[in-house]
């Protein structure tokens, strides 16, 4: 088959380096996933392969312009979502995969939308009272539900915000833990603590904090409570039962605002235990004002190996 050779050229210079990387990572990164061979002379980019081959990367690279012009910003995650795109053959326009800034954090660093699936359940956030984000670790679920609510709270549509886990055991007891109660189910919230000082920061979260306007505790102390002005968040909820569940939909009060997370594949509970996250699809998926939004390994933002890493438990369970 005949070589074919091609030539992207990149005018801006500023440009060409976002597009690069810092240490030229973006770019080593997108060799490694192209099958044509790809270099550089200072801001071009040649391409040199098979027609079709060189054909996707040039498409691929000015697919990622696209990002770096709206964006001034690329990483390898949205170098791993355009090719997942491209590859199947869907080709949106860039509006269609990201939002405006949701919000900037303590860092400067200003968080949007960065697939189409976290597009629709951060509009999903915005319209409805009651959310239920569902799917793999890695799709920015909890992160995103977070930073919604923190937005909430600086735009004072809310009071407070209320950050709620199931303290479920993966593999390990509460019993054989070190300290009180507390103590024990600390460690299952420390996730969200790492949320909030990434967004907010150490000390404007122990501020809150300490003035109880973020709260962040364990499923079991929501019973026998209705939240007003709030915006609640249960995370992991897959490891709820339909008993638990129930409880913690019927806390919902005035002027509140609820988003439950979780991924169904991942349940810790007892085996003669039903998920109460699997459980409420069937009973509340017709009612308006509460929408389930569905994210799949497509919208993982993580690391790419962790795609790779569900890919993996997919086939291999498939094959149980």
């Amino acid at each position: 088959m005949a070589v074919k050779e091609s030539k992207v050229e990149i005018k801006d210079n500023q440009k060409a380096a976002v597009l690069f990387g810092a240490g030229d990572d973006n770019f080593r990164y997108l060799q490694g996933i192209c099958d044509a061979e790809i270099s550089a002379r200072g801001a071009d980019i040649y391409i040199r392969g098979e027609e079709e081959q060189v054909n996707y990367a040039a498409q691929l690279i000015q697919d990622l312009m696209v990002i770096v012009e709206a964006e001034g910003f690329l990483n390898i995650n949205d170098i791993t979502y355009m090719d997942k795109l491209l590859k199947k053959g869907d080709r949106p326009g860039y509006q269609d995969i990201v939002s405006g800034t949701l919000l900037t954090t303590f860092h400067g660093k200003a968080i949007k939308a960065r697939t189409m699936g976290q597009k629709r359940y951060v509009e999903s956030i915005l319209r409805d009272d009651v959310v239920f984000g569902i799917g793999p670790a890695g799709t920015g679920k909890t992160y995103l539900a977070v930073v919604m609510a923190v937005r909430a709270l600086r735009n004072k549509e809310v009071e407070r915000i209320i950050l709620v886990r199931p303290a479920v055991e993966a593999g390990e007891k509460l019993g054989f833990l070190p300290g009180d109660f507390i103590e024990k189910v600390n460690p299952y919230l420390r996730p969200l603590y790492d949320s909030l000082f990434d967004i907010l920061g150490v000390d404007v979260t122990q501020r809150y904090l300490e003035k109880n306007t973020i709260e962040i505790a364990p499923l079991a102390y929501m019973r026998g409570r209705t939240l007003n002005s709030a915006f609640i968040i249960l995370d992991e909820a897959q490891n709820t039962t339909p008993q638990q569940m129930k409880m913690f939909l019927t806390r919902l009060g005035f002027g509140s605002q609820a988003v439950i997370t979780g991924d169904v594949t991942q349940v810790d509970l007892p085996r003669e235990d039903h998920s109460g996250l699997i459980e409420i699809q069937k009973i509340l998926g017709i009612i308006k004002g509460i929408s389930f939004e569905y994210m799949t390994k497509e919208d993982v933002v993580r690391h790419p190996l962790v795609q790779k890493i569900i890919n993996a438990y997919e086939v291999f369970l498939a094959q149980q």
